[in-house]
Protein backbone atom coordinates (compact mmCIF):
# COMPACT_ATOMS: atom_id res chain seq x y z
CA UNK A 1 0.00 0.00 0.00
CA UNK A 2 1.45 3.08 -0.98
CA UNK A 3 0.54 5.73 1.17
CA UNK A 4 2.79 9.09 1.75
CA UNK A 5 1.84 9.14 5.68
CA UNK A 6 3.15 5.66 5.87
CA UNK A 7 6.23 6.39 3.67
CA UNK A 8 7.60 8.85 5.70
CA UNK A 9 6.03 8.80 9.52
CA UNK A 10 9.40 10.94 10.52
CA UNK A 11 8.79 13.37 7.79
CA UNK A 12 6.19 15.73 8.60
CA UNK A 13 7.04 18.35 6.04
CA UNK A 14 5.66 16.23 3.63
CA UNK A 15 2.13 16.41 4.65
CA UNK A 16 2.20 20.08 3.16
CA UNK A 17 5.21 20.16 0.70
CA UNK A 18 2.71 21.82 -1.94
CA UNK A 19 2.80 24.86 0.03
CA UNK A 20 6.24 25.92 0.21
CA UNK A 21 5.84 27.08 -3.42
CA UNK A 22 4.26 29.98 -2.13
CA UNK A 23 7.74 31.45 -0.40
CA UNK A 24 5.55 32.28 2.95
CA UNK A 25 4.79 29.17 5.07
CA UNK A 26 5.97 30.15 8.91
CA UNK A 27 8.09 27.79 10.33
CA UNK A 28 5.66 25.96 12.72
CA UNK A 29 3.31 25.24 9.79
CA UNK A 30 4.69 21.66 8.85
CA UNK A 31 4.70 20.76 11.95
CA UNK A 32 1.23 22.31 13.10
CA UNK A 33 -0.20 19.95 9.82
CA UNK A 34 1.57 16.94 10.44
CA UNK A 35 -0.07 17.07 14.49
CA UNK A 36 -3.44 17.51 12.74
CA UNK A 37 -3.30 14.71 9.80
CA UNK A 38 -3.12 11.77 12.18
CA UNK A 39 -6.37 13.26 13.95
CA UNK A 40 -8.36 13.54 10.74
CA UNK A 41 -7.14 9.82 10.41
CA UNK A 42 -8.72 8.81 13.12
CA UNK A 43 -12.26 10.67 13.07
CA UNK A 44 -12.39 9.18 9.51
CA UNK A 45 -11.69 5.89 10.86
CA UNK A 46 -13.99 6.40 13.87
CA UNK A 47 -17.13 7.58 11.12
CA UNK A 48 -16.25 4.46 8.48
CA UNK A 49 -16.27 1.54 11.22
CA UNK A 50 -19.77 3.22 13.29
CA UNK A 51 -21.23 3.23 9.90
CA UNK A 52 -20.21 -0.20 9.06
CA UNK A 53 -21.00 -1.43 12.78
CA UNK A 54 -24.42 -0.69 11.58
CA UNK A 55 -24.54 -3.18 8.81
CA UNK A 56 -22.95 -5.79 10.65
CA UNK A 57 -26.06 -5.63 13.30
CA UNK A 58 -28.33 -6.40 10.08
CA UNK A 59 -26.16 -9.01 9.04
CA UNK A 60 -26.18 -10.98 12.47
CA UNK A 61 -29.48 -12.65 11.94
CA UNK A 62 -28.16 -14.09 8.54
CA UNK A 63 -24.61 -15.07 9.67
CA UNK A 64 -24.98 -15.28 13.56
CA UNK A 65 -22.64 -12.76 15.63
CA UNK A 66 -19.15 -15.57 15.48
CA UNK A 67 -20.36 -15.54 11.77
CA UNK A 68 -20.37 -11.57 11.00
CA UNK A 69 -16.93 -11.60 12.86
CA UNK A 70 -15.31 -14.76 10.72
CA UNK A 71 -16.41 -12.80 7.52
CA UNK A 72 -15.25 -9.42 8.69
CA UNK A 73 -11.97 -11.06 9.31
CA UNK A 74 -11.05 -12.93 6.47
CA UNK A 75 -12.30 -10.15 4.06
CA UNK A 76 -10.46 -7.72 5.53
CA UNK A 77 -7.13 -10.31 5.56
CA UNK A 78 -7.91 -10.68 1.66
CA UNK A 79 -7.77 -7.30 1.19
CA UNK A 80 -5.01 -6.08 3.26
CA UNK A 81 -3.10 -9.03 1.46
CA UNK A 82 -3.46 -7.84 -2.03
CA UNK A 83 -3.58 -4.69 -1.91
CA UNK A 84 0.25 -4.76 0.51
CA UNK A 85 1.54 -8.15 -0.46
CA UNK A 86 3.77 -7.80 2.79
CA UNK A 87 7.35 -9.38 3.12
CA UNK A 88 6.97 -12.58 5.20
CA UNK A 89 11.31 -13.23 4.97
CA UNK A 90 13.39 -10.43 7.30
CA UNK A 91 11.95 -10.06 10.04
CA UNK A 92 12.73 -10.87 13.36
CA UNK A 93 11.34 -13.06 16.59
CA UNK A 94 9.87 -10.05 18.04
CA UNK A 95 8.61 -8.55 15.09
CA UNK A 96 6.79 -11.85 14.49
CA UNK A 97 5.82 -12.10 18.08
CA UNK A 98 4.27 -8.59 18.03
CA UNK A 99 2.09 -9.02 14.92
CA UNK A 100 0.54 -11.96 16.21
CA UNK A 101 -0.44 -10.44 19.37
CA UNK A 102 -1.90 -7.57 17.57
CA UNK A 103 -3.65 -10.46 15.11
CA UNK A 104 -4.96 -11.81 18.71
CA UNK A 105 -6.04 -8.87 20.19
CA UNK A 106 -7.65 -7.71 16.93
CA UNK A 107 -9.81 -11.19 17.01
CA UNK A 108 -10.27 -11.05 20.63
CA UNK A 109 -11.70 -7.45 20.42
CA UNK A 110 -14.41 -8.08 17.71
CA UNK A 111 -15.30 -10.88 18.99
CA UNK A 112 -16.10 -9.61 22.71
CA UNK A 113 -18.11 -6.57 20.99
CA UNK A 114 -20.40 -8.58 18.59
CA UNK A 115 -21.25 -10.68 21.15
CA UNK A 116 -22.05 -7.66 22.89
CA UNK A 117 -24.17 -6.30 20.57
CA UNK A 118 -26.33 -9.48 20.20
CA UNK A 119 -27.28 -9.18 23.55
CA UNK A 120 -27.19 -5.28 24.66
CA UNK A 121 -28.08 -1.99 22.20
CA UNK A 122 -24.89 -0.82 19.78
CA UNK A 123 -25.52 2.61 21.84
CA UNK A 124 -24.75 1.41 24.84
CA UNK A 125 -22.43 -0.96 23.96
CA UNK A 126 -19.95 1.35 22.25
CA UNK A 127 -20.14 3.18 25.50
CA UNK A 128 -19.13 0.40 27.77
CA UNK A 129 -16.23 -0.52 25.24
CA UNK A 130 -14.90 3.24 24.98
CA UNK A 131 -14.15 3.11 28.40
CA UNK A 132 -10.92 0.86 27.68
CA UNK A 133 -9.39 3.59 25.42
CA UNK A 134 -10.35 6.35 27.99
CA UNK A 135 -8.54 4.31 31.26
CA UNK A 136 -5.39 4.05 28.70
CA UNK A 137 -5.41 7.84 28.38
CA UNK A 138 -5.06 8.05 31.95
CA UNK A 139 -2.74 5.51 32.46
CA UNK A 140 -0.36 6.53 29.67
CA UNK A 141 -0.96 10.85 29.68
CA UNK A 142 2.00 11.71 31.33
CA UNK A 143 0.39 15.58 31.39
CA UNK A 144 -2.21 16.32 34.20
CA UNK A 145 -4.31 18.41 31.26
CA UNK A 146 -5.08 15.03 30.08
CA UNK A 147 -6.39 13.56 33.16
CA UNK A 148 -9.32 16.71 32.47
CA UNK A 149 -9.76 16.12 29.11
CA UNK A 150 -10.39 12.45 29.38
CA UNK A 151 -12.96 13.37 33.15
CA UNK A 152 -15.33 15.20 30.38
CA UNK A 153 -15.00 11.82 27.83
CA UNK A 154 -16.08 10.02 31.14
CA UNK A 155 -19.02 12.09 31.88
CA UNK A 156 -20.11 12.41 28.65
CA UNK A 157 -19.77 8.69 27.93
CA UNK A 158 -21.80 7.62 30.82
CA UNK A 159 -24.46 10.65 30.14
CA UNK A 160 -24.83 9.16 26.83
CA UNK A 161 -25.41 5.55 28.09
CA UNK A 162 -28.19 7.41 30.48
CA UNK A 163 -26.13 7.95 33.39
CA UNK A 164 -26.11 4.03 34.25
CA UNK A 165 -26.57 0.16 32.53
CA UNK A 166 -28.27 -1.50 35.69
CA UNK A 167 -30.97 -2.66 33.28
CA UNK A 168 -28.88 -3.91 30.42
CA UNK A 169 -28.08 -7.91 29.98
CA UNK A 170 -25.20 -8.40 32.66
CA UNK A 171 -23.04 -11.17 29.55
CA UNK A 172 -23.60 -8.25 27.37
CA UNK A 173 -22.00 -5.65 29.69
CA UNK A 174 -19.17 -7.88 30.78
CA UNK A 175 -18.78 -8.68 26.87
CA UNK A 176 -18.80 -4.99 26.24
CA UNK A 177 -16.57 -4.34 28.96
CA UNK A 178 -13.81 -6.85 27.88
CA UNK A 179 -14.08 -5.66 24.23
CA UNK A 180 -13.02 -2.15 25.55
CA UNK A 181 -10.18 -4.02 27.61
CA UNK A 182 -8.83 -5.53 23.97
CA UNK A 183 -9.34 -2.22 22.42
CA UNK A 184 -6.43 -0.43 24.55
CA UNK A 185 -4.56 -3.97 24.07
CA UNK A 186 -5.71 -3.15 20.39
CA UNK A 187 -4.02 0.88 20.24
CA UNK A 188 -0.78 -0.51 22.63
CA UNK A 189 -0.03 -2.98 19.87
CA UNK A 190 -1.40 -1.20 16.55
CA UNK A 191 1.68 1.91 17.37
CA UNK A 192 4.20 -1.25 18.01
CA UNK A 193 3.51 -2.63 14.54
CA UNK A 194 3.01 0.40 12.98
CA UNK A 195 7.25 1.08 14.22
CA UNK A 196 8.33 -2.92 13.20
CA UNK A 197 6.43 -2.94 9.74
CA UNK A 198 6.71 -0.71 6.43
CA UNK A 199 3.12 0.96 5.74
CA UNK A 200 0.17 -1.31 6.38
CA UNK A 201 2.24 -4.80 6.11
CA UNK A 202 2.00 -5.66 9.89
CA UNK A 203 -1.91 -4.80 9.80
CA UNK A 204 -2.42 -7.24 6.91
CA UNK A 205 -0.56 -9.95 8.56
CA UNK A 206 -2.15 -9.36 11.80
CA UNK A 207 -5.45 -9.55 9.75
CA UNK A 208 -4.87 -13.02 8.27
CA UNK A 209 -3.48 -14.30 11.63
CA UNK A 210 -6.76 -12.89 13.30
CA UNK A 211 -8.63 -14.44 10.52
CA UNK A 212 -7.02 -17.84 11.19
CA UNK A 213 -7.92 -17.66 14.52
CA UNK A 214 -11.59 -16.91 14.14
CA UNK A 215 -12.47 -19.15 11.20
CA UNK A 216 -13.22 -22.71 12.92
CA UNK A 217 -15.35 -20.45 15.48
CA UNK A 218 -17.75 -18.94 12.45
CA UNK A 219 -17.57 -21.98 10.55
CA UNK A 220 -19.08 -23.84 14.40
CA UNK A 221 -21.98 -21.50 14.68
CA UNK A 222 -22.98 -20.20 11.00
CA UNK A 223 -21.65 -22.89 9.09
CA UNK A 224 -22.76 -23.15 5.52
CA UNK A 225 -24.49 -19.70 5.50
CA UNK A 226 -21.04 -18.39 5.30
CA UNK A 227 -21.29 -19.24 1.77
CA UNK A 228 -24.63 -17.69 0.88
CA UNK A 229 -23.79 -15.17 -1.56
CA UNK A 230 -25.32 -12.31 0.18
CA UNK A 231 -23.91 -12.81 3.22
CA UNK A 232 -20.67 -12.81 1.83
CA UNK A 233 -21.36 -9.58 -0.02
CA UNK A 234 -22.80 -7.48 2.92
CA UNK A 235 -19.89 -9.15 5.23
CA UNK A 236 -17.29 -7.92 2.56
CA UNK A 237 -18.90 -5.11 3.02
CA UNK A 238 -18.80 -4.71 6.60
CA UNK A 239 -15.03 -5.63 6.69
CA UNK A 240 -14.02 -2.57 4.32
CA UNK A 241 -15.65 -0.48 6.33
CA UNK A 242 -15.43 -1.69 10.00
CA UNK A 243 -11.66 -3.08 9.47
CA UNK A 244 -9.83 -2.68 6.22
CA UNK A 245 -10.32 1.71 6.30
CA UNK A 246 -10.19 2.08 10.17
CA UNK A 247 -7.50 0.21 11.26
CA UNK A 248 -5.47 1.38 8.47
CA UNK A 249 -6.07 5.10 9.37
CA UNK A 250 -5.47 4.49 13.13
CA UNK A 251 -2.08 2.34 12.22
CA UNK A 252 -0.88 5.33 10.09
CA UNK A 253 -2.05 8.13 12.96
CA UNK A 254 -0.57 6.15 15.76
CA UNK A 255 2.29 6.56 13.88
CA UNK A 256 2.65 10.40 14.76
CA UNK A 257 -0.03 10.82 17.62
CA UNK A 258 0.89 10.00 21.40
CA UNK A 259 -1.77 6.75 22.63
CA UNK A 260 -3.10 8.97 25.27
CA UNK A 261 -4.17 11.52 22.82
CA UNK A 262 -5.43 8.55 20.45
CA UNK A 263 -7.49 6.81 23.38
CA UNK A 264 -8.77 10.17 23.96
CA UNK A 265 -10.28 10.72 20.61
CA UNK A 266 -11.98 7.06 20.69
CA UNK A 267 -14.30 8.84 22.74
CA UNK A 268 -15.73 10.05 19.74
CA UNK A 269 -17.20 6.46 18.98
CA UNK A 270 -20.43 6.78 20.69
CA UNK A 271 -21.33 10.45 19.40
CA UNK A 272 -20.74 8.91 15.76
CA UNK A 273 -22.78 5.74 16.65
CA UNK A 274 -25.10 8.09 17.77
CA UNK A 275 -25.48 10.24 14.81
CA UNK A 276 -24.89 6.86 12.22
CA UNK A 277 -28.08 6.18 14.51
CA UNK A 278 -30.17 9.14 13.81
CA UNK A 279 -29.19 9.17 9.90
CA UNK A 280 -29.29 5.62 9.52
CA UNK A 281 -32.24 4.93 11.67
CA UNK A 282 -33.82 8.03 12.44
CA UNK A 283 -33.54 7.55 16.36
CA UNK A 284 -33.98 10.98 17.81
CA UNK A 285 -31.57 12.48 20.28
CA UNK A 286 -32.74 13.54 23.57
CA UNK A 287 -31.29 16.66 25.12
CA UNK A 288 -29.43 14.43 27.87
CA UNK A 289 -27.61 12.30 24.54
CA UNK A 290 -26.86 15.69 23.42
CA UNK A 291 -25.32 17.21 25.87
CA UNK A 292 -23.26 13.87 26.50
CA UNK A 293 -22.28 14.30 23.09
CA UNK A 294 -21.09 18.05 23.37
CA UNK A 295 -19.06 17.05 26.38
CA UNK A 296 -17.46 14.26 24.54
CA UNK A 297 -16.78 16.39 21.64
CA UNK A 298 -15.41 19.12 23.94
CA UNK A 299 -12.90 16.37 25.69
CA UNK A 300 -11.47 15.02 22.40
CA UNK A 301 -11.09 18.86 20.65
CA UNK A 302 -9.58 19.65 24.08
CA UNK A 303 -6.98 16.77 23.61
CA UNK A 304 -6.28 17.95 19.77
CA UNK A 305 -5.44 21.62 20.79
CA UNK A 306 -3.45 20.36 23.76
CA UNK A 307 -1.16 17.98 20.98
CA UNK A 308 -0.91 20.70 18.61
CA UNK A 309 -0.20 23.47 21.38
CA UNK A 310 3.39 20.77 22.69
CA UNK A 311 4.25 21.11 18.37
CA UNK A 312 4.10 24.23 18.80
CA UNK A 313 6.11 24.72 21.82
CA UNK A 314 8.76 22.13 20.64
CA UNK A 315 8.89 24.25 17.69
CA UNK A 316 9.15 27.60 19.90
CA UNK A 317 12.31 25.57 21.59
CA UNK A 318 14.07 24.90 18.85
Amino acid sequence: MSTPSAAAPSEPTSAVAPAADHGAVPAGAPRRWGALGPVGLVLAGGVSVQFGGALAVSLMPRAGALGVVTLRLLAAALVLLLICRPRVRGHSRTDWGTVVVFGITMAAMNGLFYQAVARIPLGPAVTLEVLGPLALSVLASRRAVNLIWAGLAVTGVFLLGGGGFSSLDPIGVAFALGAGAMWAAYIVFSARTGRRFPQADGLALAMAVAAVLFLPLGIAESGPKLLDPTTVALGSAVAILSSVLPYTLELLALRRLPASIFAILMSLEPAVAATAGFLVLQQALSATEAAAIALVITASMGAVRTQVGRGKAGVAGN
